[in-house]
C-alpha cells in the first residue's frame, strides 16, 4: 500500500510541475515545460490530472502521504479554477518573467524560447475573463504595463535581442493596454462573478482549515486587540504612540550597515546555542547569515532565507531606513529555529516521496515560522524590550492581514479602506503599506496562512500539552519530523505520537 499511495505523490508532483515548472523548489521533480501553459485547456486538464490522481488515492488508507497529497491535489483545482490568471498579471506574470532573467533559471535556453507563446496565451486568457466579466483592477494592470515598458526600455535586461521576442512583448503589452479595468473601489474578489464563492475555497486552500472568511475576520479583530495591550504593557505606552514612534522615529532606525548583520548573527548564535535543549533532531548544516546580493537588494524583502545555499539574507540596501526592532525576530523566523530548522529537516527527510519534501502548504510553513518567534520569546532569547516590541510589530501586520485580506475579498473593502487600516494598525512606512496593499489585491488569501497557521499550531501544541508526558523537546521533533502537512493532518500526527 505504501508503494502506491507514494507512486501516487510522484505522479501528483509532475502535475504541480508542470503547472509551476520554473519554481526553484523542485529541483529533483521531473520538469518536462520550460514554462507554464496559461491556456484554459492546459490549466484545466492540469486539474483533471490532479482529481484523477486524489480519487485514486482517496481509495486508499490514511496515512501522512495521502493527507498531504489530497490537500496538494486540491490546491491544484482550486488555484485553476479560480482563474486568478485571468484577472491578476504581477504573480502569474511578472513575477514568472522576472525569474527568466535572473538567477539559475535563466540558464535555460528554453525558457526564453517559449515566452512568445507564454505571453500570447496569457493575453488570450485575459480577453476571455474580460469577457467574462472578471475584469482586472485598472491601475494594477497599468502598473504591468510599466512593467514591461521596462523590460522595453533596456533589451539588456532581457539578455536577448530576438526580435520574436521583443515583439511578443510589444504585444502583449498592448493587449494589457487596452484591457477594461475596475476601479480601486472594487479591488476585491467579491465584485467578480462568484469571487465570493472563490475567495472562500481560496482561503481554505491557503489555511488548510475549514475556517470562514467572516471567522478569519474575527480572528484578526480579536488579535489586533489582544497585540495591542500587549504593546501598552511592554512598551510602557499606548499602541498607536509606539507605532509612531517606529515608523517616524529615526533613532529606530540601524545604527550602522555593520549591525544589519550583527544582530541577526548573534540572535541565531543564542538560538543554536539553546536549541539542543528543545530540539531533538537539529539540521546537518549551518545557518549562515551575509547581506543580501547586491543585484537583488533594491527589490528584496529586508530578510530572507534561501533553502538552496541554507543563508539567511539580511538586506543591507538603505540600511539607514531601516527598522532596527524587528531583526531580532526575523532571525528566529527566517533562520533559527524557524525555516531554516524546518525546510533543510525537511529536506533530509528519508523514505517518503519528494513530494512531502517541497509541498508548498504555506500555513505550516509561515504558521511554524511565526510560532518562532513567540517560542524564542518563551525561551527568553530576544537581548531586549525593543527587540520583543519588535516581535509585536511583526504579528501586528499578519493580525492585520486576516482584518484586511476578508475586508478586501469578501467586505467590499475599497484599496483606500485597506490603506487606512494598515496605517492605524501597523508600524509599517507608506511604501510597505502601499507594497502590502496591491499583493493582499493579487494574491488572494496568501496573508491569511501566517498567523492562522500559527494559530493552528498553537491549539495543537495547548491539545499535547494536555498529556502529563508531554515534552515540548519531543513536540517540537514530531512537528518537523512530520515535514510540510496540512494543519489538520498535522494535528493526527502529534496526537498520534505524543
Amino acid at each position: 500500500m505504501g508503494l502506491v499511495i507514494d507512486r501516487l505523490a510522484d505522479e501528483l508532483l509532475s502535475v504541480i510541475a508542470d503547472e509551476d515548472p520554473i519554481n526553484e523548489f523542485l529541483d529533483d521533480a521531473d520538469i518536462t515545460l520550460p514554462l507554464p501553459d496559461p491556456s484554459e485547456d492546459a490549466q484545466f486538464q492540469l486539474a483533471d490530472r490532479a482529481r484523477d490522481i486524489a480519487e485514486r488515492a482517496s481509495a486508499l488508507e490514511p496515512s501522512v502521504t495521502r493527507g498531504v497529497l489530497l490537500q496538494q491535489a486540491e490546491a491544484v483545482i482550486t488555484r485553476v479554477e479560480s482563474r486568478l490568471v485571468e484577472h491578476t498579471m504581477w504573480d502569474f506574470l511578472i513575477s514568472p518573467i522576472a525569474k527568466i532573467f535572473t538567477g539559475r533559471v535563466a540558464e535555460d535556453p528554453a525558457r526564453i524560447a517559449a515566452l512568445p507563446r507564454f505571453l500570447a496565451e496569457s493575453a488570450k486568457r485575459h480577453q476571455a475573463g474580460v469577457a467574462a466579466g472578471r475584469l482586472p483592477v485598472a491601475y494594477r494592470a497599468k502598473a504591468a504595463v510599466g512593467r514591461i515598458d521596462a523590460f522595453l526600455a533596456n533589451p539588456a535586461e532581457l539578455r536577448t535581442d530576438d526580435p520574436e521576442i521583443l515583439r511578443a512583448f510589444v504585444a502583449y503589452r498592448d493587449v494589457l493596454d487596452s484591457l477594461p479595468g475596475r476601479p480601486e473601489e472594487q479591488p476585491g474578489l467579491c465584485w467578480l462573478p462568484d469571487g465570493e464563492a472563490t475567495y472562500a475555497r481560496l482561503a481554505q486552500m491557503h489555511t488548510t482549515t475549514a475556517y470562514t472568511p467572516e471567522q478569519v475576520h474575527q480572528m484578526g479583530l480579536d488579535a489586533m486587540a489582544r497585540l495591542d495591550e500587549e504593546f501598552a504593557q511592554n512598551g510602557k505606552a499606548p499602541a498607536a504612540h509606539i507605532r509612531d514612534q517606529i515608523r517616524n522615529d529615526p533613532s529606530m532606525r540601524y545604527r550602522s550597515e555593520d549591525e544589519v548583520l550583527a544582530i541577526p548573527r548573534a540572535a541565531i548564535a543564542r538560538a543554536m546555542e539553546i536549541a539542543p535543549r528543545y530540539f531533538g533532531r537539529l539540521p546537518a548544516v549551518p545557518c549562515t547569515v551575509e547581506p543580501t546580493p547586491a543585484e537583488r537588494a533594491p527589490g528584496q524583502s529586508v530578510a530572507s532565507y534561501s533553502p538552496e545555499k541554507a543563508v539567511y539574507y539580511a538586506n543591507t540596501y538603505r540600511w539607514q531606513q531601516r527598522d532596527r526592532c524587528i531583526a531580532e525576530a526575523n532571525a528566529f523566523h527566517e533562520g533559527v529555529p524557524g525555516h531554516h530548522f524546518q525546510i533543510t529537516l525537511a529536506k533530509e527527510m528519508t523514505g517518503v516521496p519528494r513530494l512531502r519534501k517541497v509541498a508548498w502548504i504555506n500555513s505550516y510553513l509561515e504558521g511554524w515560522s511565526l510560532y518562532c518567534e513567540r517560542l524564542a520569546d518563551e525561551l527568553g532569547l530576544y537581548s531586549d524590550d525593543e527587540a520583543r516590541i519588535g516581535m509585536l510589530v511583526l504579528e501586528s501586520v499578519r493580525a492585520a492581514r486576516l482584518v484586511v485580506d476578508t475586508g478586501l475579498h469578501a467586505f467590499g473593502w475599497t484599496r483606500a479602506q485597506v490603506v487606512a487600516y494598515l496605517r492605524e494598525h501597523t508600524a509599517m512606512n507608506e511604501v510597505e503599506i502601499q507594497q502590502e496593499t496591491d499583493r493582499y489585491i493579487e494574491l488572494p488569501g496568501q496573508g491569511l496562512s501566517y498567523l492562522c497557521g500559527r494559530f493552528e499550531l498553537d491549539r495543537i501544541r495547548a491539545l499535547a500539552e494536555t498529556s502529563p508526558d508531554f515534552d515540548l523537546r519531543a513536540f517540537h521533533d514530531v512537528v518537523l519530523g512530520a515535514g510540510p502537512v496540512p494543519m489538520n493532518v498535522l494535528a493526527d500526527v502529534v496526537m498520534g505520537e505524543l
